[in-house]
């Protein structure tokens, strides 16, 4: 392994600092409180302090944007996700920690043990924060430790501690663990559970009890590094350009959250309001995809739960929005919070035909404790529900239980050994796709997946730019590397606003790559300033807010064409992470279901979905190969990724 040595431009001095450990260290003094990443490598016990290049700032702005362009570099093709030589990275934003509204957030980022490609996930609560006020911005975890271990960032300072005792314990365990062990009960820590610890491919990471990096596999990385947890406590300033137009500035926009409609849908119900709007639209997924709407979604839907279950509400750092919430199940002493998201009612729930309201809620609160991603989850259980329907396995293969449609109890004992990876559970714990290969028996149609990751939970056939967006999507099968929005909308002044083409039409194919094309960017974006998605998808939904918050914040100035491109910056070497992995155009594809199975009900009754008669309009866009879907040597050079492009050609790769 090579020595780290640190040779990087100070973005604030224009200095060159030249920094270098040589000897195993435990403990470190970090003192520079400017943009900083730590680089720490568990299996040589070495902790680095290391400025953020300028140039990587300028072309990838913070957040996703820096962590996909680190993972690009240093992880090299062919690597196993749970090899020591995978990193794992921690992102912050530039608008993180501060008054921007829905600043709460931070990336984790590495290459993904469910897909073997590009891995990544978003989440909000208090720890982001927590990292910049510690005066950190990214950091940067490689190699395996010999015995489990916690990270311990205070302030200036970094430990690796033992976590031998809190190896086992669920995420909220060791949450109460460690701020006993530390004796400090604001210290914010992200931590896995058990599932992490057991390597399921898609294990999360959990922070603040309920707040999940949720998607492609994150804790199973930690858990193949070791690493138990995050423990973060940070009592500095996050720097500011222009303090005071910042605050005016915020003001005028939470006025405009507060007058938007989706506000009140947001502050009152979170996402479990979406249940019903989705049921009457006919795109809420049900019995493994089957169908897109669900008979009794009333039952599961955010108005009941609000008012059976719901304590109060809860908000992210720094939010208006406040679109979490405590409840309590009063028939299982269940107390939980921030939670469930749409996510989890319609995977745990319409997916698998389930409408027991309560056994959702303990469910949620499972996988919030044994660090289990709902979405992956729920496609799993579905995906084993239908196979036992139709035959493909039986009792004998999931240690005699009945999976049959909406069998809550049964389900409830498959996620218990999903995470300890006992029996049928085992199988599960490799993902809806990798089962679907060990059983066989045309079992494969029936795994709802994209580039190995599970479908979200939308149905595409009647939302066809939702269906371009999930079988493009940097880290498969997603509806948040787009979340086109607009689709949804019937807002002709807005396409104008936005310089769009109308396309508010969701059952047509018409400029529907023009519209998830410009929303990849402006996600990108909004993941590497590292602002809520809520925010964005609405309100805040104009780039030249986010070009105005970067400004104050930072002083730096962009126009919004230029922090677009920023963003498709961030989405091509994301691509190209995957084009290295053999990913090409016969992967930007959807679930033969889709694709072939007309819906039976709902508006849409009727529809498929031809991803096909999209795609050459999308590569167009991008600048991609229409053969290939690899980016061309063009586009990246007019991008600014001539490396890429260089190492790409002498491979003869493009």
């Amino acid at each position: 392994m090579q020595e780290w040595r640190c040779e990087t431009e100070d973005i604030f001095s224009g200095k060159t600092i030249t920094e270098r450990l040589d000897v195993p260290v435990r403990k470190v003094i970090l003192t520079t409180l400017i943009r900083t990443a730590a680089r720490i490598d568990l299996s040589r016990k070495k902790i680095l302090r290391q400025s953020l290049d300028k140039a990587l700032v300028a072309r990838f702005v913070g957040g996703r944007g820096i962590n996909s362009a680190i993972l690009y570099e240093e992880v090299s093709a062919g690597i196993d996700p749970y090899s020591p030589e995978n990193r794992i990275i921690f992102g912050t934003g530039p608008l993180t920690g501060t008054l921007s509204p829905g600043s709460g957030r931070y990336t984790v980022t590495s290459k993904s043990p469910l897909t073997g490609i590009h891995g990544d996930s978003n989440a909000g609560g208090f720890w982001g924060p927590e990292l910049r006020f510690a005066g950190y911005d990214h950091l940067v975890i490689q190699g395996r430790a010999e015995k489990p271990v916690y990270l311990w960032i205070n302030d200036g300072t970094i430990e690796i501690r033992d976590a031998s005792h809190i190896w086992g314990k669920t995420t909220w365990e060791t949450e109460l663990m460690i701020k006993e062990e530390l004796e400090d009960p604001d210290i914010q820590v992200a931590s896995i559970g058990p599932a992490g610890e057991n390597l399921v491919r898609y294990a999360c990471i959990i922070n603040n009890l309920w707040r999940a990096a949720g998607r492609t596999g994150m804790g199973a990385v930690m858990g193949s590094k070791n690493l138990k947890a995050i423990a973060v406590r940070g009592t500095k300033e996050v720097s500011v350009e222009k303090p005071d137009e910042l605050m005016e500035y915020v003001r005028e926009l939470n006025n405009l959250i507060l007058k938007d409609p989706a506000y009140r849908l947001w502050s009152k119900y979170g996402t479990p309001g979406l249940i019903n709007p989705a049921n009457m639209l006919g795109i809420l997924v049900s019995e493994n995809d089957r169908r897109s709407t669900f008979a009794d979604a009333d039952k599961i839907s955010g108005e009941t739960f609000c008012e059976k279950y719901a304590v109060r509400s809860n908000a992210c750092f720094n939010c208006p929005m406040h679109c979490g919430h405590f409840y309590v199940v009063d028939s299982e002493n269940i107390i939980s919070g921030g939670g469930p998201q749409f996510a989890a009612l319609a995977n745990l729930g319409s997916r698998c035909n389930n409408s027991d309201l309560e056994s959702i809620l303990r469910m949620n609160t499972m996988c919030n404790q044994q660090g289990l991603d709902v979405c992956s989850a729920g496609v799993a259980l579905s995906f084993s529900m239908e196979c036992f329907e139709r035959g493909i396995i039986t009792c004998y293969d999931t240690d005699g239980l009945e999976l049959d449609w909406g069998n809550s109890q049964s389900m409830i004992t498959v996620l218990e050994k999903i995470s300890c990876r006992e029996g049928f559970g085992d199988l599960l714990a490799e993902g809806a796709w990798r089962a679907s290969q060990i059983i066989g028996k045309n079992s494969q149609k029936y795994a709802m997946t994209i580039k190995g990751a599970d479908s979200p939970d939308y149905d595409p056939r009647a939302l066809k730019g939702w269906g371009l967006a999930y079988a493009v999507s940097t880290r498969g099968g997603d509806h948040l590397r787009a979340l086109p929005a607009l689709e949804l909308l019937n807002a002709p002044e807005e396409y104008k606003k936005l310089e769009l083409p109308a396309i508010g039409d969701r059952f047509s194919y018409d400029k529907k790559a023009v519209m998830v094309k410009w929303h990849e960017d402006v996600r990108a974006i909004a993941d590497s300033l590292e602002i809520c998605k809520f925010l964005t998808r609405t309100t805040l939904l104009s780039p030249e807010y986010l070009v105005n918050l970067l400004r104050l914040v930072t002083g730096i100035t962009m126009t919004s064409d230029q922090l677009l491109r920023a963003g498709e910056r961030t989405i091509n070497i994301e691509r190209m992470f995957c084009v290295r992995e053999g990913i090409s155009r016969q992967h930007d594809t959807l679930p033969e279901r889709y694709k072939k199975e007309p819906l039976p009900d709902g508006p849409g009754k009727g529809e498929t979905i031809n991803i096909e008669k999209m795609l050459d309009e999308y590569y167009t866009e991008r600048g991609w190969d229409l053969k290939t879907g690899i980016p061309t040597i063009k586009k990246l050079n007019e991008i600014g990724l001539n490396k890429i492009s260089e190492s790409f050609q002498t491979k003869g790769l493009i």
